[in-house]
């Protein structure tokens, strides 16, 4: 091919004379064409202000470089009438023919070399204000001389390099040379072949643009007439450097934008582009250290942070059971517990666990008799018993239903709240009926409460009733429940108990199993009567005291009202109304406040209605998502809503049940690091699985949504650690998620995040643009990560990895982890 290229190179050189005088009878022939074509056609189109320019162009060529490229200005010229009118190599010269045919080649290369990217940005912004006809030749010209291009090839956007592209014009060039030595009047036959051939062909010759040619579709605006799109798709056809399929020429034509509006140049786009590969590609190895602290491979860098704790002023609200983060995340790795194995399957899990998992003791011998957990050889064992359900939850939990039958365990009461949960037996039975518990109890003297209950299989949180807000919004949970969970609800004004009233859905019940319900100790009786005041207040009505004889226990459980009447009646407003301009939503790092929240009564409000029944709900679109609200993808909120989930059962049910290689037998513990709203949760629905659904707080605030439907989460910002015990979870899915942290957060941080709350051979599935996959994959490659997939196209990516054993050898100490 290179010796072709010089051999026409010399041609050209030595019959340049020939050439002078082959462009002034093509360029008379074309405006004579141009003349007949006006006077004959009832329809004029606008080709003469193309023309001109193309012209110029070739005569400038001429003049500097010596080079003339004729059987572009046939085409050019041809572009601007119609079939009938077609220009025929045949009369010209046959030594004219071939030299065009080269020149046209060389012209290719030498203009690709000559154009650079800001001469394409001021060509744009210089033809702004050209017609729609102009503008697509515009757009051709730019496709012919830009430097570069994107081709799709096996789902992967790739930029085809410069040479590559000059050797595929040239290849071209000379296919058509062949055509021509081979056949007469090769040209002839060509306009009388059918349209479909005509787009057959265009579509082989233009395989490696279609990349780009999607691209620009996406910005087409439609506003043409059939009748256009097909005359201009016709004219542009006749180019014999075909550069555009015919389909994506007609769309192009309809673009009819006169300024840049909302889109960067394609200067601009590519610029950026090779400033963000060169960014990605400058940390392609990383130096991963061993983090070491006093809680060591059990460290939650926000509540253990000892140089924070220490500083405190007081602790009489349990402000060194709260979060306190570091300043800066940190980026090494944890060590994994001696003798670590494999957690065991769900349900056998809730039952017993590896003792090596979770190597404490102390639960056992404070609780054991409770029938907490107990040791049992190599594993950890718990009978499923509680402070308050010593014979079995399952006879407790049956027990509250039958003291109020509006409950309904796993039809209308579908997501609750435990507080105070110790190892979560209650949530844990609570599978049984159909019910989802979050939860939750602080870091404390109750040695890795949480941790067990998670290595168990059942959801849970550390954190604390102290002098924040709960990381959930407010009218959320069907049910709060709390056994023995020793947290003063009535001191302080009840701001605690007002706290559960926030959060608490109107019409909601609220469980309170403790020793002042059923005892007559002077302490107990103390607390009973400040109760009594307390709820009274709150408007809560009290509608059942029953005793469990067999468990020995008793429980109050009260009803928070659905309309605002009675607060309106009180003799005294103690506690206050909330001020209109607090919103109870409103949960991160939020102080607690005193003070009582209205019920929602507008019938449009989200809480002034009780969801459809479980499992209804899960589908159905919450009753306050109105169409003029625009969702989180642009459409009216409803749409979005129901857009979303079907698009997440689709990805489940195609890929990720089935296309990944996942046990999900082996999975139990999952989080969505972005839900939005819960359709990738709602899509697991037929799986013995949970799925902490995460609501970034930078993100906007669907987390009522997904409590609507019955599924729960929580609130984080993902620049932080979350409130979890390491190894908590068996799958991670983060739904475009990193690319937006990356512009806020340590992006290693955030991997080092992720690599301590997931379980050794855990598996991360993450979506997202392929500049910030192929960011994280040389990361997990570095931690020594399996990668089970990766799969990209049109920019955007799928990488599925899975997490390994192996841990650094370096340590890092984490001064402020120290005690």
């Amino acid at each position: 091919m290179a010796t072709g290229k010089y051999t026409r190179v010399d041609n050209r050189r030595s019959s340049a004379s020939s050439y002078c005088s082959t462009v002034t009878i093509v360029v008379f022939v074309a405006l004579c064409l141009v003349g007949v074509w006006m006077m004959t056609s009832s329809s004029v189109v606008p080709v003469q202000n193309v023309d001109v320019p193309q012209e110029k162009k070739s005569e400038l060529n001429e003049q500097d470089n010596n080079k003339v490229d004729v059987k572009e200005q046939v085409s050019d010229n041809n572009e601007g009438t119609t079939r009938q009118f077609e220009d025929n190599p045949g009369d010209l010269p046959e030594d004219a023919t071939k030299g065009d045919s080269r020149d046209g080649a060389t012209q290719v290369e030498e203009k690709v070399e000559g154009k650079s990217e800001e001469k394409t940005e001021e060509k744009f912004v210089e033809k702004t204000e050209d017609t729609p006809e102009e503008k697509t030749e515009e757009k051709n010209e730019e496709k012919s001389e830009d430097g570069s291009k994107t081709e799709t090839e096996d789902g992967v956007s790739k930029t085809e390099d410069l040479d590559s592209k000059v050797e595929n014009g040239e290849s071209n060039q000379e296919d058509g040379e062949k055509k021509s030595d081979g056949t007469e009047n090769d040209n002839e036959k060509k306009s009388d072949s059918s349209d479909d051939d005509k787009k057959s062909d265009e579509t082989k010759d233009t395989e490696n643009v279609n990349g780009q040619i999607e691209e620009k579709v996406d910005l087409t605006d439609t506003k043409e007439s059939d009748g256009e799109k097909k005359e201009n798709g016709q004219a542009k056809n006749q180019s014999s450097n075909e550069v555009f399929p015919s389909v994506a020429q007609s769309e192009l034509l309809n673009e009819t934008a006169t300024q840049n509006g909302s889109w960067s140049t394609q200067s601009t786009e590519s610029k950026n582009e090779k400033e963000a590969q060169l960014s990605s590609n400058q940390q392609t190895s990383y130096n991963w250290k061993l983090c070491n602290s006093t809680a060591g491979p059990d460290f939650i860098p926000c509540l253990d942070n000892l140089q924070a704790i220490k500083s405190l002023h007081s602790t009489k609200h349990y402000e060194h059971r709260e979060r306190h983060c570091p300043e800066e995340a940190p980026t090494c790795l944890l060590p994994v517990p001696e003798g670590y194995r494999r957690s065991i399957e769900w349900p056998k899990s809730r039952e017993k666990i590896w003792y090596y998992n979770v190597p404490h003791t102390k639960l056992a011998q404070v609780k054991g008799h409770q029938n907490w957990v107990k040791v049992t050889g190599e594993y950890l064992t718990f009978p499923g018993g509680g402070t308050q359900f010593k014979r079995g939850a399952l006879h407790y939990i049956d027990f509250i239903q039958e003291s109020v039958p509006d409950i309904a365990w796993g039809k209308r009461s579908r997501v609750i709240l435990d507080v105070g949960c110790g190892v979560a037996s209650f949530g844990g039975y609570l599978f049984d009926r159909d019910v989802l518990a979050m939860s939750f109890a602080p870091k404390d003297e109750h040695e890795a409460q949480v941790q067990f209950a998670l290595e168990r299989g059942i959801p849970a949180i550390s954190a604390v009733m102290g002098t924040k807000r709960l990381p959930f919004p407010g009218k959320v949970f069907d049910v709060v429940h709390c056994a023995r969970c020793r947290v003063p609800w009535h001191i302080e004004g009840g701001k605690l108990l007002l706290e559960l009233n926030r959060v608490l859905r109107p019409g909601g019940f609220f469980v309170w199993s403790a020793t002042p319900v059923y005892q007559k100790l002077a302490d107990d009786v103390q607390i009973w009567n400040a109760m009594k005041e307390l709820t009274k207040a709150l408007c809560w009505e009290l509608v059942s005291i029953n005793k469990d004889t067999i468990n020995g226990v008793g429980a109050a459980i009260y009803r928070k009202p659905t309309s605002n009447e009675c607060y309106e009646k009180r003799s005294q407003s103690d506690p206050p109304i909330c001020a209109n301009t607090d919103d109870p939503n409103a949960a991160w790092n939020v102080p607690l406040q005193a003070c009582l929240h209205k019920v929602p009564v507008d019938a449009k409000e989200r809480g002034s209605e009780w969801p459809e029944q479980w499992p209804s709900r899960l589908d159905k679109t919450p009753y306050w998502l109105l169409s003029s609200q625009v969702g989180v993808y642009g459409k009216p909120a409803p749409e979005d809503f129901t857009a979303d989930y079907e698009h997440w059962k689709r990805v489940v049910t195609k890929s990720y049940l089935n296309g990944m290689g996942i046990n999900w037998s082996s999975v139990r513990n999952v989080m969505d690091m972005r839900a939005v709203y819960g359709g990738f949760a709602a899509a697991l629905k037929d799986l013995k699985i949970w799925v902490m659904n995460v609501v970034s707080v930078d993100s906007p605030d669907t987390l009522p949504i997904i409590y609507e439907r019955g599924l729960f989460g929580i609130y984080h910002d993902w620049c932080e650690s979350f409130s979890t015990y390491p190894r908590s979870y068996d799958l991670l899915h983060a739904d475009h998620l990193f690319s937006k942290l990356k512009k806020r957060c340590n992006l290693v941080a955030v991997v080092a995040e992720v690599d301590r709350i997931l379980r050794p051979e855990g598996k991360l599935i993450v979506r997202d643009d392929v500049e910030t996959i192929n960011e994280l994959e040389n990361m997990v490659k570095s931690m020594q990560w399996e990668v089970r997939m990766t799969y990209s196209k049109d920019k955007e990516g799928l990488l599925c990895v899975q997490k390994s054993l192996w841990r650094p050898k370096e340590s890092e100490t984490l001064k402020y982890a120290i005690a």
